[in-house]
């Protein structure tokens, strides 16, 4: 439910309080009333009632969800919450279908979850990326009070700074909920751990690195070394050939947040990580919310590395990629 109890106004009706909406879609989807026993029920016209019902599907007080009856969804998704202990959200998507359709799918269900989960007075930390700015598209408005986007991960490399793409999709995130942005102004990996360690003593730095320890949801995806749909941070330049043949040699499937981890989940020696500005998994894992969207073959390495890992609470992918993960040992 949405807002307090101040008058709502949409076209010429006036809703005293959002209870009317709830009652109405109750009565309506719940009880499978008519309209016209509703609008007798709540002493109102019947047009009045199809507003209401209107207004209850565009505030996401009410989600239809149509599933084929072919379809594996409901059986994976609890299969990999069994599995894994976390939340997850299969989105069915035909056999044939490309990747681009998967993603845009995955993308769709992934932004209506997170106007879900945001609120007034929360964080919310964005991890930048091909799948993350494919769900931005997709964001409907719900304003919010006091809500914060912060930035998880540096972005500039030895190209671009990185500010133009990643301003647009912090900042796409921020327009939707009303809510303040913090860009986090460091690159995406540093020459040298030390420059790290000493940027990170940095007041600037320090005010950014203070409202992400204070996130409240995390949204962000698995990038792969292979995949048809390349992350952004393979495909943009962030990684010289030196890099990823190193990040090969010891075993690296993919990353968090640009944190790279191995099939294991584990992380702590892979030397790379020394330099990244991401939240290690030991980071994200305090985070109370982490919402993890993934399509495609060639995220499921890395998608698995990120469950051992133990950095989601919240799975969306699409079907043919869980299935991947239900059925790959």
């Amino acid at each position: 439910m949405h807002g307090g109890s101040e008058g709502r106004i949409l076209g010429d009706m006036t809703f005293s309080r959002d209870r009317d909406v709830v009652m109405a879609a109750t009565m309506y989807y719940l009880q499978d009333m008519t309209m016209e026993a509703i609008a007798r029920h709540l002493r109102t016209s019947r047009s009045t009632v199809s507003r209401m019902l209107r207004r209850a599907r565009e505030t996401g007080i009410v989600e239809i969800t149509l599933r084929p009856a072919h379809s594996l969804a409901p059986g994976l998704g609890r299969e990999l919450a069994t599995r894994h202990g976390i939340e997850v959200y299969v989105v069915p998507v035909p056999d044939d279908a490309d990747p681009a359709e998967r993603l845009t799918q995955v993308a769709l269900t992934s932004a209506r979850l997170v106007a879900r989960m945001v609120d007034s007075d929360m964080v919310l930390g964005i991890a930048w990326g091909t799948t993350v700015g494919a769900v931005a598209e997709h964001l409907a408005v719900k304003p919010t009070r006091g809500a914060h986007v912060v930035q998880l991960n540096g972005a500039a490399n030895t190209r671009t700074s990185g500010y133009g793409y990643v301003g647009a999709l912090l900042d796409r995130f921020a327009s939707a909920f009303e809510a303040q942005p913090h860009y986090f102004p460091v690159p995406a990996f540093f020459d040298y751990a030390e420059t790290r360690a000493a940027m990170w003593r940095e007041r600037s730095v320090r005010r950014v690195l203070d409202v992400q320890a204070r996130t409240d949801v995390a949204l962000f995806s698995v990038g792969a070394l292979e995949s048809v749909v390349p992350s952004h941070v393979y495909a943009a330049g962030y990684l010289d050939p030196e890099d990823r043949a190193a990040l090969r040699d010891a075993g690296a499937v993919g990353d968090v947040c640009t944190v790279f981890l191995r099939p294991d989940g584990t992380f702590r020696d892979l030397a790379i990580n020394a330099r990244a500005t991401g939240p290690t998994p030991d980071q994200l894992a305090r985070y109370p919310r982490r919402l993890c969207v993934a399509a495609g073959d060639g995220k499921v390495a890395p998608l698995r590395a990120a469950l051992a890992a133990g950095v989601v609470t919240d799975l969306v992918v699409d079907e043919i990629t869980a299935t991947r993960l239900v059925e790959q040992p």
